[in-house]
């Protein structure tokens, strides 16, 4: 049998917040909620399930997503609208800006949790084959 990621939590403050920003900002929809998850679907079939739990309890966490450039244009469009804070690099010293690494385009920025979020157009060391 081969081996797939099906699902992560997400802890957050506030789990519909957080599935709602990320949803919202990469044009996704919410498409479940059970028990204490708000779940987002991403293309591969892997669910982002939002927990909440307690502030003190949250575990900063870092989550990178490969994106088309219509997508991460549309994505990154909606940041600056939404006046949302970003960088080009990991170690925010280089704010207001986008990176262009391996050929690609990359941006970070923090979820309403605290989470870091990267999405990047080219996988890094490159696409395979290129």
């Amino acid at each position: 049998m081969s081996v797939e990621l099906n699902h992560t939590i997400v802890h957050a403050r506030d789990n519909r917040e957080s599935a709602e920003f990320f949803a919202g900002l990469l044009g996704l929809e919410i498409t479940a909620e059970w028990g204490p998850f708000v779940a987002v679907a991403l293309a591969n079939g892997v669910t982002l399930d939002f927990a909440a739990i307690p502030a003190e309890l949250i575990t900063p966490q870092h989550y990178a997503f490969l994106v088309s450039e219509e997508e991460f244009e549309a994505a990154y469009a909606r940041i600056r609208e939404r006046g949302i804070e970003h960088y080009a690099d990991p170690h925010k010293r280089q704010p207001n800006a986008i990176n262009r690494n391996d050929g690609g385009r990359g941006v970070y920025f923090m979820d309403p949790a605290g989470h870091a979020m990267e999405l990047i157009t080219v996988p890094y060391g490159g696409r395979p084959g290129a």
